[in-house]
């Protein structure tokens, strides 16, 4: 009979390819929390999601706000001592936490992720009026007239297309995708 593997050694396996696994290898030293420009929103530090992990547990991890929050700037990775790539590793949680369908409640980044994909499986290329489109009102009035501003001035700098534009043989890249990252069928 399988055994089941522990919530530990999903994680080691998933990020089996990295060049130095951070269950394994992190010697909690906090360098990737204290560089992290984004640490203070989230609910666990780095460091402390790969304690958790490392703890086997999963309940905390896959409830974290954290691996969405990554600015994915790579300022840990650079700095970790034992060459750690914590980013990969915050990407890595978002691949898991979605194929197990187990996305915090509120956290856009899940949905925004599918939106994204779905849009380049679709286009070849991103469209970033209809990706922020679903989420203009999430934050309140005051961020969406902060965001319509700035969209008005990216549209009049050119910046901002109307259409979205489509990459030629689409069809062609989609199949390349589709062979890697089994999305589905895109209309």
């Amino acid at each position: 009979m399988p055994v089941k593997p522990s919530f530990s050694s999903e994680i080691v396996n998933l990020l089996y390819s990295a060049e130095t696994n951070p269950v394994q290898s992190c010697i909690q030293c906090g360098t990737c929390s204290s560089t992290c420009p984004v640490a203070d929103f989230m609910d666990h530090s780095p460091r402390n999601i790969i304690a958790l992990i490392r703890a086997d547990l999963r309940k905390p991890v896959l409830s974290s706000n954290a691996f969405w929050y990554c600015a994915s700037c790579y300022q840990c990775t650079v700095r970790c001592p034992a060459g750690i790539d914590i980013a990969g590793m915050m990407y890595g949680l978002k691949r898991y936490s979605m194929w197990r369908n187990h996305i915090r409640r509120g956290t856009i980044g899940a949905d925004f992720s599918r939106r994204f994909a779905r849009m380049i499986l679709k286009n070849g290329k991103s469209f970033e009026p209809a990706l922020a489109t679903p989420y203009l009102f999430h934050y309140g009035l005051r961020t969406f007239l902060y965001d319509a501003r700035n969209a008005l001035a990216l549209f009049m700098k050119g910046r901002l297309p109307l259409f979205p534009k489509r990459l030629k043989r689409s069809a062609r890249f989609r199949g390349v995708l589709n062979r890697i990252i089994p999305m589905g069928r895109v209309a």
